[in-house]
């Protein structure tokens, strides 16, 4: 008989080399099968499932936080956004003299607004390497700020479930709006390169699916270090006695506001891999129902875990694809259905059945 330790390692070993085969797997059923063998994956299919990667890894940084702080944060969407958006003004500024009006230095959106200037906070956008310390300073300083106050101000439970929603619908208010610079309700599209390189080549979009799975496989690794530490240890106390961890000694706050960071960079991290294959970011990813389906996506999993969250990840936005195209009209009913089926029979998610079965 296995103990739930032992359980838990091996499912967390499970999922590193699912995700280890699956790069060297897709790769090869890509680019050596010919398209007339059964096996071949279109890259219409690569791109789709670097997509979902891309979603799962937003659903382990959700989980770090309600899996193991006890925070249901239901404002990761912003995090994610934030992310995209920084990635995506990288690529809108590649486009240069090749959109429609021609401009060399601003986008095309800027142009049809009568923009005279490009706005300060473009600047350097131009440069991957300024592109991505955007992607981890913009959700993190926002995390930082946010959990400061939050935190100190010693709010839980519902009350800063209801403030990260706040949060997060304020921002797609303000992203809405043309003066604010990011292409109000249409947001940002038609990229063309990253990092020289065609976005509609079949080896760039190979190559992300490559990036996508990477990260995943770091995120996961990253975050298993942090909950088998001291600190993840001192999490889960927290999360399940938060006075009586204060009265030991521990500055519970800044243990919230570490993890709660690191937790918003991933998502960040997520959205800016998310948008080149996208196509797209919009003010749509701040949606607070965008981010209440990641809940879902978690508690389907399995929370708590790391590896379950990315299964029920993988899953839903799989028959959300399907859902999308057979029956579009009774989407979000399938997801109120899935959420509530996983509530009453599945408390433990998808992944608490193989626990127990490891452990029978």
């Amino acid at each position: 008989m296995m103990t739930s330790n032992q359980s838990s390692l091996v499912l967390d070993r499970t999922m590193i080399v699912s995700l280890l085969l699956l790069v060297a797997i897709v790769p090869f059923l890509n680019v050596v099968l010919s398209s007339d063998s059964p096996f071949y994956v279109e890259t219409y299919s690569v791109t789709q499932l670097g997509k979902y990667l891309c979603l799962a890894l937003l659903a382990l940084s959700v989980d770090l936080v309600w899996g193991y702080l006890g925070i249901l944060s239901l404002g990761h969407g912003a995090f994610f956004a934030l992310g995209g958006y920084a990635m995506g003004m990288y690529l809108m500024r590649q486009i240069g003299s090749r959109g429609v009006y021609g401009n060399p230095d601003m986008p095309d959106f800027m142009v049809f607004l009568n923009w005279q200037e490009l706005p300060w906070f473009w600047f350097g956008m131009d440069h991957f390497a300024v592109a991505v310390i955007a992607i981890v300073l913009a959700p993190g300083i926002l995390a930082f700020v946010f959990g400061w106050f939050a935190f100190r101000s010693r709010v839980n439970g519902v009350y800063l479930s209801i403030i990260t929603q706040a949060m997060t619908f304020a921002l797609m208010l303000a992203f809405y709006r043309n003066e604010m610079g990011f292409g109000g309700n249409n947001g940002l599209t038609d990229f063309k390169d990253i990092l020289g390189f065609s976005l509609q080549d079949d080896t760039v979009r190979l190559s992300m699916f490559v990036a996508s799975a990477a990260f995943l496989l770091i995120g996961f690794i990253v975050c298993r270090r942090i909950t088998i530490s001291r600190a993840g240890r001192v999490a889960l106390a927290v999360r399940d006695a938060e006075s009586r961890t204060r009265f030991l000694g521990f500055n519970v706050d800044n243990y919230k506001l570490w993890l709660f960071t690191i937790s918003a960079i991933l998502a960040g991290i997520a959205g800016a891999l998310y948008v080149p294959q996208a196509g797209i970011i919009n003010p749509n990813q701040f949606a607070p129902l965008w981010s209440i389906e990641i809940v879902i996506w978690v508690a389907l999993g399995g929370r708590g875990t790391l590896y379950g969250p990315i299964v029920g990840a993988l899953i839903v936005n799989y028959l959300k694809s399907w859902f999308t195209v057979a029956f579009p009209e009774y989407w979000l009913f399938a997801l109120g259905a899935l959420f509530v089926f996983s509530t009453l029979f599945l408390p433990r998610g998808i992944t608490g059945l193989l626990q127990k079965e490891e452990s029978a």
